[in-house]
């Protein structure tokens, strides 16, 4: 792909995050979320493989089918209220549609089938757009109308991809798949805060992102697509090696990493306004999740005897990248525990 090519796609991808995000028409919110649509399918579809395209058609048709219910529930709104408002959202039906939509425009769960075959279809790189980019202007949905939306639909859905994120996650040695089934879990997390505390959300949001941006691009550094790639990664690079497995303990949610606070204030807050069972079972789907992070930060960094490697390097190309942001977003994503208490 040209770097003309690769400059209008990435400008397509903010503009229409930015228009989403700014909006308070939802034709507007609805243009914004199609440009990020179509900016994003030639990024998936570039490697001209069969496995891309069909990444790129599930993708589409995911994202236009949850567009079109978008389109729906705000018309219907309107047709009841006199009014395209995006936080004048007052009709229930409009409110659970559009919940849905946003849930499969996001990846939560039960409409999340989508999610893990797109990432394993796509490079790296598009999987850690996907993750992390591509879920701002629904979350900037979710923000905007957080005060109308169905609490039972959302605990529901976040009970549903928690544990879902964490079991599916167990038995996939894809590391892209892994990644894809913690984005399903994180989002269930923050699912169930959406109604009761936004703020919250949105620190979880902005510690997702940053622990997602770090644990794609030390994969990108270690060319790991699989659990072996991972095991035999810790003889040629220690140091990155070492740091990925500290990222992974920080997705798991294991003080005293960055990755606990977002799930201490949300199970805190949970408990506060006496959902204690929704607060129980997040907390034991977090098991489950620590579990496959364990496992593949074990495998990463005790490099076994069937896959010891001689070599100093791997026998496959090493991609260079711009690693600013990496340096940027890897302390954020483990040193910012301490910082609790002023935030509470």
């Amino acid at each position: 792909m040209s770097p003309t090519t690769t400059t209008i796609l990435i400008s397509s991808l903010a503009t229409g995050t930015i228009i989403t995000a700014s909006s308070h028409h939802w034709l507007m919110a609805w243009v914004g979320l199609e440009m990020n649509t179509l900016a994003i399918i030639p990024m998936i579809s570039k490697q001209h493989h069969p496995r891309a395209t069909e990444a790129a058609t599930k993708y589409f048709l995911t994202q236009a089918a949850a567009s079109a219910t978008i389109l729906f529930s705000s018309t219907t709104n309107a047709w009841q209220t006199g009014t395209w408002d995006i936080m004048n959202m007052t009709n229930p039906t409009a409110n659970m549609l559009l919940t849905m939509a946003i849930a499969m425009k996001l990846g939560l769960a039960p409409m999340h089938f989508w999610l893990p075959e797109v990432l394993q279809g796509s490079t790296i790189e598009t999987a850690l757009i996907i993750t992390t980019w591509q879920k701002l202007a629904p979350m900037a949905l979710i923000f905007m109308t957080s005060n109308t939306l169905p609490t039972t639909a959302l605990l529901t859905m976040a009970m549903i991809s928690t544990l879902l994120g964490g079991w599916a996650g167990l038995n996939q040695t894809q590391t892209r798949k892994i990644m894809a089934y913690s984005s399903i879990a994180h989002l269930g997390w923050m699912a169930a805060i959406t109604t009761i505390m936004p703020n919250i959300l949105t620190l979880n949001l902005v510690l997702y992102l940053t622990m997602t941006t770090s644990m794609f691009y030390m994969l990108i550094l270690l060319n790991s697509k699989n659990i072996k790639d991972m095991a035999t990664s810790s003889s040629t690079s220690p140091t990155t090696t070492t740091l990925a497995m500290l990222t992974l303990l920080s997705l798991g949610g294991l003080p005293p990493l960055t990755g606990f606070m977002p799930k201490w204030l949300i199970i805190e807050e949970l408990t506060t306004q006496n959902f204690t069972t929704t607060a129980t079972i997040l907390a034991l789907s977090a098991l489950l999740s620590l579990f496959f992070y364990l496992r593949l930060s074990y495998s990463s960094t005790i490099t076994l005897a069937p896959n010891t490697t001689t070599t100093k390097h791997k026998w496959r190309f090493k991609p260079t990248i711009n690693t600013t942001l990496l340096t940027t977003t890897l302390p954020m994503s483990l040193l910012m525990l301490p910082i609790t208490p002023m935030i509470c």
